[in-house]
């Protein structure tokens, strides 16, 4: 006997118009709703998303999302949905303009930074958050840390930028700020991964993974502190390092 993940078509609907299909764990559709719409652009404040409706069928799930007439999907060309679906593994497949690829974030230029030393505290403690990747080992979690290393809220997913999409949503819809904390990801950090976290005003993000040179590009530009190879006993960091604080006493502490 095994357990396995499961990995399900997952339809985007706007006012009952089409946007893309994405291959999703089918948990925490809500989150992912709002935290997709959020990172996609298809609304700019959550008070745009007035409903969401889950609706299963055979061949998936349709989230009917209605949105007020503000929401900047309303207004949106034809050729902005996607064409394709998005696989597990790509949150940018099927995007039929270049524009729609590499957007770029407003920079993010508040002081926010982070204990390297509650670094280390958080990456201790996320393996054991991790329930569906316990049972399966095909899955992806985003977590989010606060100050002192404890971890707040946890999602997880099949695709690793869907976990991120049902982080951001499930911190907007309990209001959770952004402004003091740290994200971590048990994937590497491409670069859709960090522009999500650029979108949502994320400051720094901790990958367990290694990160691709377009995303260290991006990092830069949007002010936000990269770190790859995160263990606990050791990291990398590739941009803004001024946003981690006490790293020789991590250093010292995880010889």
């Amino acid at each position: 006997m095994d357990s396995v993940a499961e990995e399900v078509p997952v339809a985007m609907l706007y006012n009952d118009n089409p946007f893309s299909v994405m291959m999703a764990s089918p948990t925490d559709l809500e989150d992912f709703a709002l935290g997709f719409s959020m990172t996609e652009g298809t609304i700019s404040d959550p008070s745009q998303l007035l409903r969401i409706e889950v609706r299963p069928s055979l061949e998936g799930i349709e989230l009917a999302m209605e949105v007020t007439d503000s929401a900047p999907i309303v207004s949106m060309p034809k050729d902005a949905t996607r064409n394709l679906p998005g696989r597990s593994g790509c949150g940018l497949c099927g995007a039929s303009r270049l524009e729609q690829v590499l957007r770029m974030p407003l920079p993010i230029d508040r002081p926010t930074t982070y204990s390297a030393l509650a670094l280390r505290v958080a990456l201790s403690s996320l393996e054991g958050l991790q329930p569906m990747n316990e049972a399966a080992g095909s899955t992806h979690a985003a977590a989010w840390a606060l100050p002192d290393g404890a971890i707040e809220v946890v999602r997880e997913d099949v695709g690793r930028h869907n976990a991120l999409d049902k982080l951001i949503g499930a911190m907007r819809r309990s209001s959770t700020s952004t402004n003091e904390g740290l994200v971590l990801l048990s994937s590497r950090a491409s670069y859709e991964m960090v522009s999500k976290a650029a979108y949502a005003g994320m400051a720094i993000v901790a990958a367990v993974s290694a990160p691709t040179a377009l995303a260290i590009d991006l990092a830069k530009a949007a002010g936000i502190c990269l770190v790859g190879f995160a263990r606990s006993d050791g990291f990398n960091i590739y941009s803004h390092p001024q946003r981690l604080l006490d790293l020789e006493a991590a250093h010292l502490a995880a010889v």
